[in-house]
């Protein structure tokens, strides 16, 4: 008897899955056939943050193709672009980088300020470029995509899906596979510097090809990763991981499992990331600000970190101080009392050998010692060692 469509789905989805502690969306699935192999709150909203820059390439690869623009072609560094806050490359106003140059940094750096000057020189402005962004984006079926600007720097209103990233990553490698090489390269050189890429698995995972990190604070540490192994490709959606390490891992978790799976599950009609959006139960835009270990978000995490490292401290100073102050102080007053009693046999000694033998006259009177003298010695000194 043949397994029910129901029990399939619940085979795929609920047995052999990778374990995750993921904070975000995920989707696994065949690049080929868009055969999904794994998804978890595939239509709930999403910032982009930097997986913008995908949608930013795709743009320039079709003014590649219709030759309004050459690799070589020199665009102007604005000061609309030497504006952008980092990650940026921060050339000089005025100054000029070729498409190809630009291309590998938006990629490989992940530049704000490339992304900016990419988009002026297609369109003219970023304004219209974001305009050709979401012409696309309706174009290739993303229903639940809204670009705001070209490099995914936060926009309240810039929101997207994991299953409408899978339509685009899916796009671009099957649109332009002449350019798949840029998303596979692990880094580049802009004059004497050289730029590393943040996606970690081209240098950890066997058969990784592409594709980009993003993080802002507000969506967490995202990646599209990209691998081929014995001509089957895969690709993985991953949102709002904690960190860039769990981003990686959660990545390699998924893009493994599917290579384990794959043929087992090409069985069974499984859905694929081009069906139609039938979820109700998909969530809108969240922030995942508290939840990061991440130092520049100010998040509830580090802040109570922080709070409790910097109460263990000074209960370490306190402790210390305590230990250093006992002995000082003992010794204080240990002084004022011998202080004391010698005070007392000096009186004594001085009022008999003071005294002639006829002896009417009286010796000056000593000032009586101040038993407060000693203890308010001992007092500053213990202030001193703390």
């Amino acid at each position: 008897m043949p397994i029910r469509p129901f029990l399939a789905a619940l085979l795929l989805t609920g047995i052999m899955l990778p374990s995750s502690a993921a904070a975000g969306p995920a989707l696994l699935f065949d690049a080929q056939s868009g055969r999904v192999l794994y998804a978890e709150d595939q239509d709930d909203l999403w910032h982009p943050a930097s997986l913008t820059k995908i949608m930013t390439a795709y743009v320039v690869f079709e003014a590649l193709r219709s030759g309004h623009l050459t690799l070589e072609t020199k665009a102007k560094y604005s000061e609309a672009a030497h504006a952008q806050p980092p990650s940026k490359v921060g050339l000089p106003v005025g100054a000029e980088m070729s498409i190809d140059t630009a291309i590998k940094a938006l990629i490989i750096k992940s530049a704000n300020d490339v992304a900016v000057l990419l988009a002026e020189a297609v369109s003219g402005s970023e304004a219209r470029f974001v305009d050709r962004m979401n012409e696309t984006a309706a174009r290739l079926g993303m229903t639940r995509t809204r670009f705001v600007n070209a490099s995914g720097l936060p926009a309240a209103d810039q929101v997207t899906t994991a299953r409408d990233l899978a339509r685009l990553a899916r796009a671009v490698v099957r649109d332009f596979p002449e350019y798949n090489h840029y998303w596979a390269m692990p880094d580049m050189r802009l004059g004497k510097v050289r730029m590393g890429t943040h996606n970690q698995l081209l240098k950890t995972f066997e058969g990784s090809d592409g594709m980009k990190t993003g993080f802002i604070c507000d969506s967490g540490f995202n990646l599209v990763a990209s691998a081929t192994r014995e001509g089957v490709r895969l690709m993985a959606v991953v949102l709002g991981e904690r960190t860039g390490a769990e981003r990686t891992l959660r990545a390699q978790s998924l893009l493994e499992h599917g290579f384990n799976t794959h043929a087992w599950a090409a069985l069974f009609g499984a859905p694929t990331v081009d069906s139609p959006v039938t979820s109700e139960v998909a969530k809108d835009v969240v922030s995942v600000r508290n939840l990061l270990r991440s130092s520049e978000c100010g998040s509830r995490v580090r802040r109570v970190i922080e709070a409790k490292q910097k109460a263990k401290q000074q209960r370490a100073k306190t402790a210390a101080a305590a230990k250093t102050a006992e002995p000082v102080e003992a010794a204080g007053q240990a002084e004022g009392s011998v202080a004391a009693k010698n005070g007392s046999a000096d009186r004594k000694a001085g009022t008999a050998d003071s005294t002639p033998a006829g002896g009417a006259a009286k010796t000056p009177a000593r000032p009586k010692p101040n038993p407060k003298q000693g203890a308010a010695a001992a007092s500053s000194t213990a202030t001193k060692s703390q």
